[in-house]
């Protein structure tokens, strides 16, 4: 940005209270409308292709100069395949249904009158996240979809990246003539902190944090505004005795493949003690030989030391958002059940048996969003299958729990049709 536009840009404040009128407005747009606008900002991604990935590499350049981490390294890297799966994404929602205004029954009722439901807008939803440029175009497409208005507040590493996108966005909506501030960038280097933007609950309706977990801690600590918080990494697999050995490899290797975010990835195994040695020591090389970092507790180190490396007690409830994985063992079901309970993120985790009674104990007794048995948790922002896409996994309770798709962004309004009676 040069610095007669930054000396025009409006104050952060401005810019969110500019995106509540703006959501007032669009709220009430006819559902194709909104559909023309999100295939608009697919089309400017693909027209502004080469400035994005050169704005990229102008990010990635300065990153590693500054000593930015390896792992937010590899999320900023905007490959061309990571922006073309971007604009299919923003295609494919541009061609779902419009969830807005759709009418479901509701369970409260008048006399002499029908209530039903529909599905509103929000209002004003904040993405705050680390490198990851591509999300911010694909949040965008989320949002522009069910009607809200979204502010994009990315981090430093990725602002050249990140600027370049949201150009191309903004133009893409003013073309289609949606309201003007429905979709703001607030760039960190205009001063804006994250307190400043999630603590004004009055415009603002949801924030989504993505990123390591300090800033998602960081953001709930902070925010007066609702949560919706997704979950990345600490994922756990139990391993039974009647496991097969090729399903565990397969759905460790498979969980990892998701790039450059694999938010469902296995990263902890809990291997019942009757378990045959042997068939830890070949996963074990199997792993080795894929790249991966093994470690285990002391009990599985003492077996296997050439293997395994000791996970400190710290990091049985931390992601490690790499490729590692270790190792823990247990009696019985019930304490993999607890263990898991105790120490996972509790968005996904998995069970490879060969037993349906260990299938329906595990799904029946594990507190987590969603549960895997004899399957791989990969995730998948744009699945083959199905007629959704999904922006993140949320491992919460309170607002919204497991896949977030274009519905967890609405809310729901009742609506009682009297006949005038009395």
């Amino acid at each position: 940005m040069d610095m007669e536009a930054y000396s025009l840009a409006p104050h952060p404040t401005d810019t969110i209270v500019r995106a509540y009128r703006a959501s007032l407005e669009l709220a009430t747009t006819k559902g194709v409308d909104r559909s023309r606008g999100v295939q608009a900002m697919a089309q400017a991604l693909q027209d502004s292709f080469e400035d994005i990935l050169e704005a990229n590499t102008l990010d990635l350049e300065a990153s590693r100069e500054m000593a930015v981490p390896e792992l937010i390294l590899d999320w900023l890297k905007l490959t061309p395949e990571r922006l073309h799966i971007a604009i299919q994404i923003l295609h494919r929602i541009g061609e779902l249904s419009d969830p807005i205004r759709r009418v479901m029954n509701a369970a409260y009722q008048l006399d002499h009158s029908q209530t039903y439901c529909q599905l509103m807008p929000l209002g004003v939803i904040a993405l705050i996240y680390e490198a990851f440029p591509e999300l911010g175009a694909i949040a965008a497409g989320f949002c522009i979809k069910t009607g809200n208005c979204l502010i994009l507040r990315g981090g430093s590493e990725a602002s050249q990246s990140n600027q370049a996108i949201a150009k191309a966005l903004q133009n893409a909506l003013d073309d289609i003539g949606l309201p003007p501030g429905c979709l703001s960038l607030l760039p960190p280097d205009r001063g804006t902190s994250i307190r400043d933007l999630v603590t004004q609950d009055k415009y603002l309706n949801l924030v989504i944090p993505y990123g390591r977990p300090t800033l998602v801690q960081q953001v709930m600590q902070q925010s007066t505004a609702p949560i919706l918080k997704p979950a990345m990494g600490n994922c756990y697999l139990y391993w039974s005795a009647t496991g097969n050995l090729d399903m565990v490899r397969w759905v460790i290797l498979d969980s990892h493949g998701t790039v450059p975010d694999p938010v469902n990835a296995i990263e902890k195994v809990l291997i019942d003690r009757s378990s045959k040695p042997s068939s830890l020591l070949s996963l074990c090389k199997s792993l080795k030989e894929k790249g991966f970092e093994l470690r285990a507790d002391a009990e599985l180190v003492a077996m296997f030391p050439e293997q395994l490396a000791l996970a400190v007690e710290s990091e049985w409830n931390q992601p490690y958002l790499d490729q590692i994985v270790a190792f823990k063992a247990v009696d019985r079901i019930e304490d993999a059940i607890a263990w898991i309970n105790q120490y996972s993120s509790g968005h996904a985790n998995c069970i490879v048996t060969e037993s349906y009674q260990e299938s329906r104990q595990f799904a029946l007794g594990l507190d987590s969003a969603s549960v895997y048995i004899n399957s791989s948790p990969r995730f998948s922002r744009n699945p083959k299958r199905g007629d959704s896409v999904f922006l993140g996994m949320s491992n919460q309770k309170g607002y919204r729990r497991g896949m977030i798709n274009l519905e967890a962004l609405t809310t729901l309004k009742h609506v009682v049709q009297g006949n005038g009676q009395l």
